[in-house]
């Protein structure tokens, strides 16, 4: 993977402008191009519009990089390595570059903090019913027997379920170990040792949803993981439980989620939907019983600085010769997200 010279390595950037002008500050840059050579004001959104691939070495791409088949490839005869400033390369990164013997690197692990450390919160505010005592004391203006109304309501000796052991899953549970919590985990890929070096408890899914005081969201977007919360596994759920789901929205039948939730009967966190953006009458923007956010737990402002760093440091790695210390096996895309 080392540089084909011992000069500067030339790269690219490829991604939506807007994305290189937040993950490459100036500071960036200029620390940037001690390791390779880059025009920074040069962004390519669309490779048709780029006529000269011929002598680009490394591409650095993030959101919005266009596929990278083979009809790029052609024109990109020097091409050698990817630096993904992001999580999955599933979007560019295309058959045509494993059959070349690109070197790929990514960051989702980078990317996977904030999603788990959002995930927490809800996970923690969710049994302490924070959301419901603040509407109501929004309403009443006064001092109420929160006990009376919330039974059993806090953290301790609470049941929370986790669905896929994800880099976030992960994360997720190693964040939720020093609480006084019972942890559940589903995963086909998992066996019951691994479970228990994660802190948690290896059960099916069934058994993890109809069992857990929350169930959190954390498996790929995969032919197989589509609406695995269906209606029948959301009827399964706790009177009373929260769905929290900062995976993919197509994880869970958006139609049954909205049905149990009008009834009250359960509550979910949701970050992501499918559709991206729910229809303006959905339900699920108004009801007390749901918390909507658009798509906001992964890497945004301050902490995109995290994914920035990531990759910096694989593109010096790349420059010096060095192996990635994030890479990309093909063989893990099939199920990762």
């Amino acid at each position: 993977m080392a540089p084909s010279t011992t000069t500067r390595p030339r790269a690219l950037f490829a991604m939506a402008r807007h994305h290189r002008d937040q993950l490459f500050p100036p500071d960036v840059i200029r620390r940037l191009a001690d390791h390779v050579d880059i025009a920074p004001d040069h962004v390519v959104e669309d490779f048709a519009d780029e006529p000269d691939l011929e002598g680009v070495e490394l591409l650095i791409t993030s959101w919005g990089c266009p596929a990278l088949d083979a009809d790029v490839l052609a024109r990109a005869p020097d091409l050698k390595a990817v630096v993904h400033a992001a999580g999955s390369v599933k979007h560019h990164v295309t058959q045509a570059c494993w059959d070349r013997g690109l070197a790929v690197s990514s960051a989702p692990a980078a990317n996977a903090v904030p999603v788990a450390e959002y995930t927490v919160a809800a996970i923690l505010f969710a049994n302490k019913r924070v959301l419901d005592i603040a509407g109501l004391y929004r309403d009443h203006r006064a001092p109420l027997d929160w006990s009376r109304l919330f039974p059993g309501f806090g953290n301790y000796r609470r049941t929370v379920g986790v669905l896929g052991a994800s880099l976030v899953g992960r994360k997720v549970l190693e964040l939720l170990r020093p609480h006084d919590l019972e942890l559940l985990l589903a995963d086909p890929h998992v066996d019951t040792a691994q479970a228990a070096a994660l802190g948690a408890r290896l059960v099916d899914l069934d058994e993890l949803v109809s069992g857990s005081d929350v169930v959190s969201l954390h498996a790929p977007e995969l032919p197989e993981t589509r609406h695995l919360l269906d209606a029948r596994r959301l009827g399964l759920m706790r009177d009373g439980a929260t769905l929290v789901n900062t995976a993919r929205g197509s994880l869970v039948d958006t139609d049954a989620l909205t049905a149990e939730a009008v009834t009250g009967r359960i509550h979910a966190v949701i970050d992501v939907t499918e559709p991206e953006v729910l229809p303006a009458a959905s339900p699920l923007y108004s009801l007390p019983n749901v918390l909507l956010t658009p798509h906001i737990a992964g890497s945004l402002g301050g902490e995109l600085r995290r994914i920035t760093t990531t990759a910096l440091d694989e593109i010096e790695r790349y420059s010096s010769g060095r192996p990635f210390a994030h890479p990309v096996h093909p063989a893990s895309l099939a199920t990762s997200a």
